[in-house]
């Protein structure tokens, strides 16, 4: 995978959002322009899918005008060809895998909606916490910068399970969940459901809340080589390579961490 110095630094930008979140809401409207940034891309648009009303709502966006935005919730949801399929899908998704190029221009979605924005090639990826999706970043090119490719995907895929972590911490938080008490419950399951001590597990859980190691260290009331100490026999265990991929696999063996303070 390559990035230029421009994605670097978007990318930076990006983790340190994810790790300092404390509003969903906020969040996905502050990783616009660094997305943007990271993907070479031209329009971002996030949505918030309530279960309940079974509906995408509180839309973030840029560079995609407020009617257009309007009209898609209005009536171009009902014929969209693309969103529902790419949630489906769980893992970032180019349009083109859903349709291709061409017969994409063919249909009324693209021509009196996507076109209005000049969204031509696209790639969308849905995050999910305890089975529910919780959030979207739906990001569009203009056809003269070509679609995306394998790199894309790939730069993708590093921050889909740190956006993931952050907007089902901040879900938790949301719903009336301490911190403390979210800390506790994913603890206790990272001891039960893997080999993890109870120091190991206790920093690890700290990493799916975001907290940098300066943090955990102080939280947990050692030195930070300590901290390095745990998260490293936290790597070795849960066969993970980094602070992402710990705080992927610590969020999917989360996924039940509600029901023991329910």
């Amino acid at each position: 995978m390559y990035l230029s110095t421009t994605q670097t630094r978007a990318m930076g930008d990006v983790m340190r959002l994810l790790v300092e979140a404390n509003d969903a809401d906020a969040l996905r409207n502050d990783l616009a322009l660094p997305m943007l940034d990271l993907m070479r891309a031209d329009t971002y648009v996030s949505f918030a899918w309530d279960g309940a009303a079974q509906r995408f709502g509180r839309v973030q966006a840029l560079n995609m005008s407020i009617d257009n935005l309007r009209s898609w919730d209005e009536y171009y949801r009902f014929i969209d060809p693309l969103t529902f399929p790419m949630m489906a899908r769980k893992h970032p998704t180019l349009a083109t895998q859903i349709l291709c190029q061409q017969d994409l221009s063919r249909t009324e979605f693209f021509n009196d909606f996507l076109a209005r924005d000049r969204m031509h090639w696209g790639v969308n990826v849905y995050v999910f916490a305890d089975g529910d999706c919780t959030g979207d970043m739906r990001i569009w090119r203009h056809r003269e910068r070509g679609n995306f490719d394998a790199n894309d995907i790939e730069v993708l895929r590093m921050v889909e399970p740190v956006f993931a972590a952050a907007l089902g911490r901040l879900r938790w938080q949301a719903q009336g969940a301490s911190t403390a008490v979210i800390r506790e419950g994913v603890s206790e399951l990272l001891q039960r459901k893997s080999s993890l001590s109870q120091r190991e597990a206790e920093a690890a859980s700290l990493v799916l809340s975001g907290c940098p190691d300066k943090l955990i260290a102080k939280r947990m009331e050692v030195g930070l080589p300590t901290v390095r100490f745990h998260l490293g026999n936290a790597f070795r265990k849960l066969h993970v390579d980094n602070r992402t991929q710990l705080a992927a696999r610590v969020q999917a063996l989360a996924g039940d961490a509600q029901g023991l303070h329910a």
